[in-house]
């Protein structure tokens, strides 16, 4: 037997793209002598619908293309996931299931019984847990489908089942297991989906194909990495990574555990690569093709430019560099440097006289109180107001370019810099951006060296630097990272080994700025706690305010 594996890039919604997608890759695989092609988990409607699974018509859709999907498997057998109905009265209305789908008719259907509440995911709001499971035969082997989360859940309790699925499925002695994910990237997730999927294998003694999908659906990446696993253990292929691919694998030679085939892992080449595809399919799924950003000389913005040069091609990129009163030289030369580098657009509109416009009609109200934070943010307002005036008459859509720490501490300007369409940057610390740097010119300098080495600042005041009103970094992302993806308080932190005043300083802080990041731009996920989706914290609240 012959199993193929599509790991392929979904739209949310768009049935027909995605089903003749399908169709397209299950007929290269039975012209290529597969007996089985493996899609993803709702690849039918793309992952996560959300709440188009409450409507009707939505859900008429995917049962058409269903039909379309049956009336094709022959000479091969299709396996893809999709919303199926709850025929029973008791329970949600749905059901997250998977298809087996043969000789023009459904085979066999299973549903997913472990529904994952946890970060990103909601499933238990729309679907019905599976308590039945059986396995199925064809061509002379008997298959256990089984769909994402049912195989994470090895060892743990869970109180939204008493059983697990492979628990009830080893007993009719299946010959290998078939799982359809969707599981999104974050970039310590390929070792745990490694270890997961082995987990499984070892405790079952079976093979196990796992396919996954690929692509962005506005936060949520998805990587790919399908794998394949031996009865002993041995990742006989895990596919690539960022890129649509289909790959077939004969049982028998997967069956002996000679072959072993892993991707290199690196966080940085990941980061790049998942917040390039990230760009590349929020532009492309909604139809925009054109970007704008501003550039300051900075290293956010330096960093931002190049994923987007290199998701978006140099043509459909420009910047502004806007300069203002305290701007230094050489930034105005780095931010030119680099748009040069990069081959994109780029104009220079200075702020001062806007800026002095605004104090003009203020002045008399601030008059004896001392230049602050008003006037520092006024600036960031003026250059959010031209970035949009060119995104409105050009059609180019804005791109945010705060990063993570500055986002978890409030170190930024609603209705200024913190305007864009997307957060390219914001599921990444500080202390990442500059490793970003440092990777995009392993090849030689794309980033002039004078952004990625001198002091950060935001320059909107004489003689600024970003450590006037934050720690240094190294210390400040560590205790960012035991908060948010950690979720450790503050005598945890403390305890290991953290000043308690400074904890206590940058907590409030985080906690303080939740309003701003209600109002800002999606961000692109890729680590396991990002803001957005998977982070639902009140903006009122008593603890550490």
């Amino acid at each position: 037997m012959k199993i193929a594996i599509a790991q392929l890039n979904y739209l949310i919604g768009d049935f027909e793209g995605n089903v003749q997608k399908m169709l397209s890759y299950a007929q290269t695989a039975k012209e290529n002598g597969a007996d089985i092609v493996v899609f993803g988990e709702l690849a039918i409607c793309g992952y996560p619908p959300r709440d188009f699974l409450e409507f009707n018509d939505f859900i008429r859709r995917v049962e058409e293309s269903i039909e379309v999907l049956t009336a094709a498997a022959q000479g091969i057998a299709i396996v893809v996931g999709a919303p199926s109905v709850n025929l029973i009265p008791e329970g949600k209305d749905l059901y997250n299931s998977v298809y087996f789908l043969a000789d023009g008719e459904v085979k066999h259907l299973q549903h997913k019984a472990l529904l994952p509440t946890y970060d990103v995911f909601d499933e238990y709001r729309y679907f019905e847990p599976a308590t039945e499971f059986e396995t199925l035969e064809y061509m002379g082997k008997r298959i256990a489908l089984t769909v994402c989360e049912d195989i994470w859940d090895i060892e743990e309790e869970n109180p939204l089942y008493t059983v697990r699925p492979l628990d009830v499925l080893i007993n009719e002695k299946p010959d290998f297991i078939i799982n359809v994910s969707a599981s999104p990237f974050n970039y310590r997730h390929a070792e745990d989906r490694i270890d997961i999927v082995k987990a499984n294998v070892a405790k079952y003694g079976l093979t196990m194909f796992y396919s996954n999908h690929v692509g962005a659906q506005t936060e949520l990446i998805f990587d790919g990495g399908s794998l394949v696993v031996s009865p002993n253990g041995v990742v006989h292929r895990e596919m690539p990574y960022f890129m649509e691919s289909m790959e077939i694998f004969d049982l028998d030679q997967v069956d002996a555990g000679k072959t072993a085939s892993l991707q290199p892992k690196d966080d940085i080449s990941e980061i790049h690569d998942a917040l390039i595809l990230g760009i590349q399919d929020y532009f492309g799924k909604l139809g925009f093709k054109k970007a704008i950003l501003g550039l300051s000389g900075g290293i956010d913005s330096a960093v931002t430019a190049v994923l987007a040069q290199r998701a978006l091609g140099k043509e459909n990129v420009r910047v502004l560099l806007m300069p203002s009163q305290f701007s230094s030289d050489h930034s105005v030369n780095d931010a030119r440097d680099l748009a040069e580098n990069l081959g994109i657009k780029y104009d220079i509109i200075p702020i001062k006289d806007v800026y002095d416009g605004f104090m003009g009609k203020l002045g008399e109200h601030f008059e004896g109180l001392p230049f602050n934070v008003t006037e520092e943010n006024i600036q960031a307002r003026v250059r959010g107001t031209l970035l949009m005036a060119f995104s409105n008459k050009f059609g180019n859509i804005l791109l945010n370019t705060s990063n993570k720490s500055e986002m978890a501490v409030g170190y930024g300007t609603l209705y200024g810099d913190l305007a864009g369409g997307i957060s390219v940057l914001g599921d990444v610390y500080k202390t990442q951006v500059f490793a970003l740097a440092r990777y995009m010119n392993k090849d030689g300098e794309v980033i002039p060296e004078n952004s990625i080495t001198k002091p950060p600042s935001a320059e909107l005041r004489p003689d600024q630097k970003d450590s006037d009103s934050l720690p240094d970094y190294d210390v400040l992302d560590e205790i960012l990272f035991e908060y948010i993806e950690h979720q450790k308080g503050p005598s945890e932190i403390v305890a290991m080994g953290h000043d308690e005043a400074l904890v206590a300083r940058i907590l409030k802080m985080v906690n303080r700025n939740e309003f701003k990041r209600h109002q800002t731009a999606p961000v692109l996920r890729v680590s396991s706690k990002a803001f957005g989706m998977g982070r639902r914290l009140p903006i009122v609240g008593k603890y550490l305010s």
